[in-house]
């Protein structure tokens, strides 16, 4: 085993050790990350060789790079000890490539006039390859923790390491978290995803090339569009006619178009999932989504709020024709609890996902009143990771299931609607406040 550290973004920290765990399970790399600390960006992991290491991260949102580990220390003495003790080492392998320093710092950064100081302090190294600022063979980087207190600003790193660059993430090589982003892309809406989480979202799915990824509600297609980025065949549905419509001639056709990626959209259609035009046999790799929360306005599902007179609609001539047998027929919308929703998205993903195929979706809850059970369950599906974002007073979870074969059995529940707490719209309206439950 080899030693290596892992330098992870700042942005979402408690994501960061999961998206992980679900790149190493889709690599089949084994790993211990259970030394994370969610406060710093490094992490010093063991793994069999580098092409364990390029697999881990190479296609990570949260994570920067890896780098082999040569050596640490409190200070620059220490870390030259190290280097220089290091009996694993072979520097003379790196004689006649090209080569470049780089610095990674944390809350703290060396004057450019103490970088060179410091690069020269490495001459024992002795290459003499070709020093390539551009595109060297070798990147070589001296990663530094500083400490603050309170404002004033750390003159000395308060831990080190140096290391050879062994992969960039997806993030860093191609920059697609910025090439994404919702401002530079031409049909979102007031509902768009977050794309970095979104790309996050999809490694945590195992969203990888040709499989089939379904939206059921697509809204402007944020998801589709971040599961095409890692080569999934994207298709999804959404009950507003007026999304998958799109405005002012842009649609979700149109992102995948601006993206590159037309060959991964398959189509939108507007549909309730509740009533899918799905063949019963038609099975789906993964499953992503964020469903609806009723906030701007009630969730809704086809149907008839009262029944008996809807029936004695269905007998309505139009035009010499049955009024709901017309295209034009705008059919009837019941008021729909988060609660059912969820218990029909994970019956619909029990029988539609492949074995080993998952289902990912981001559940809003109040910060007040979460508790363990209001993770709504299947007894097909098994729970792999909830994972939180806080939004002061309410929070979203993003919850991944992973279906499993014929002898799993787990459990089924729904504890947001065992807990008998108001439905989260309501309460988003009161502010949460104690008298809503």
């Amino acid at each position: 085993m080899k030693k290596y550290l892992i330098l992870f973004v700042q942005s979402y920290p408690n994501f960061r050790i999961a998206e992980l765990e679900a790149l190493a399970d889709l690599e089949g790399v084994s790993v211990d990350l259970s030394k994370h600390n969610d406060k710093i960006p490094f992490l010093e992991v063991e793994l069999e060789n580098d092409d364990c290491a390029k697999r881990l991260v190479s296609r990570a949102i949260l994570t920067r790079g890896i780098y082999e580990l040569w050596g640490q220390g409190s200070t620059y003495e220490e870390l030259h000890n190290m280097i220089k003790s290091n009996k694993d080492l072979n520097f003379r392998q790196f004689d006649d490539v090209s080569f470049k320093f780089t610095f990674e710092s944390f809350k703290g950064r060396q004057s450019l006039k103490e970088q060179l100081k410091i690069i020269e302090s490495f001459s024992y190294l002795d290459f003499n390859g070709k020093i390539d600022l551009k595109s060297p063979q070798e990147t070589f980087t001296i990663l530094e923790e500083y400490e603050v207190y309170g404002m004033e600003r750390a003159t000395a790193p308060k831990y080190l390491w140096f290391g050879r660059q062994v992969q960039l993430s997806e993030k860093m090589r191609t920059n697609i978290v910025e090439k994404y982003d919702l401002k530079k892309r031409g049909y979102i809406g007031t509902t768009s995803f977050d794309a970095e989480l979104s790309l996050v979202t999809c490694n945590m799915a195992h969203v990888q090339q040709k499989n089939i990824v379904y939206d059921p509600f697509a809204g402007t297609g944020s998801f589709m569009v971040a599961a095409a980025a890692f080569g999934g065949l994207t298709f999804g549905s959404d009950i507003d006619a007026r999304m998958i419509s799109g405005k002012d001639g842009k649609t979700i056709a149109s992102n995948f178009k601006d993206y590159g990626t037309t060959p991964n959209f398959m189509d939108v259609l507007t549909m309730d999932f509740t009533h899918n035009a799905f063949r019963s046999d038609f099975k789906i790799d993964t499953i992503i989504c964020d469903p609806p929360y009723g906030v701007r306005e009630g969730l809704r599902v086809l149907g008839a709020k009262n029944e008996e007179k809807a029936a004695g609609r269905e007998s309505n001539i139009y035009n010499g024709s049955l009024a709901y047998l017309r295209r034009d027929f705008v059919p009837p919308k019941r008021p729909y609890e988060l609660s059912s929703l969820l218990d029909d998205l994970l019956q619909f993903s029990s029988e539609r996902l492949v074995e080993n195929g998952r289902l990912a979706f981001w559940m809003p809850t109040a910060n007040d009143d979460f508790e363990a059970t209001l993770i709504p369950q299947h007894e097909k599906l098994e729970l792999q990771y909830n994972i939180e974002q806080s939004f002061n007073k309410w929070s979203r979870r993003l919850l991944v299931y992973v279906k499993r074969g014929d002898l799993y059995v787990g459990v089924t529940s729904n504890g947001l609607r065992e807990s008998n707490i108001r439905s989260f719209r309501d309460r988003y309206f009161s502010k949460f406040s104690e008298n809503s439950r």
